[in-house]
């Protein structure tokens, strides 16, 4: 990756990915150095917060792959977001347990409070983005959310969205 172009900032990201790669001390001549791609793709929607077109040709360039294999391996897991996303991450399970207990009825009230759709763009002002999943495994709490990986269950369209208003006041605050 050429850092003739990049911010400072984006240039300390990509250092810190550098880092970590060289860190995992990769023979670029053993094959299986692939099987660490979804190591280093974690690390690096870590460190960036998402997987951009860019990271992923750079992470193909430092394990000398083709940039398909990359991209290939970002496509199919759902856990890896191309697109960024808010500062808080709110998942509603759409899994069967909870879409009897009213799942649907929660995401619903948050597309309309937050005023975007789920699996979209986040929030214009970056706070929150919205996805929908399948199956959280935490079936005896049903319905549940997740935001930024803790565990709300036992939701209501109301509960979902006092828990938008503590974030929003939260952050307010700092």
């Amino acid at each position: 990756m050429c850092c003739n172009k990049l911010s400072e900032a984006a240039a300390a990201k990509f250092a810190e990915l550098d880092a970590f790669i060289d860190g995992l001390g990769l023979d670029l001549k053993d094959e299986r150095r692939r099987g660490r791609l979804i190591q280093i793709l974690h690390h690096a929607q870590d460190v960036f917060g998402y997987l951009p077109r860019e990271v992923q040709q750079h992470v193909a360039e430092k394990m000398q792959i083709p940039e398909s294999s990359v991209s290939g391996v970002v496509s199919f897991y759902n856990f890896f977001s191309t697109k960024p996303k808010g500062k808080y991450v709110i998942n509603v399970c759409l899994g069967t347990a909870c879409y009897v207990k009213g799942s649907e009825g929660v995401l619903r009230e948050l597309e309309r409070v937050l005023g975007v759709k789920a699996d979209t763009d986040p929030t214009p002002d970056g706070l929150f983005s919205l996805m929908a999943l399948r199956c959280v495994g935490c079936c005896g709490l049903a319905p549940v959310m997740v935001v930024n990986g803790k565990v709300y269950g036992k939701m209501t369209p109301a509960k979902a969205v006092a828990v938008v208003e503590e974030i929003k006041a939260k952050e307010a605050k700092a």
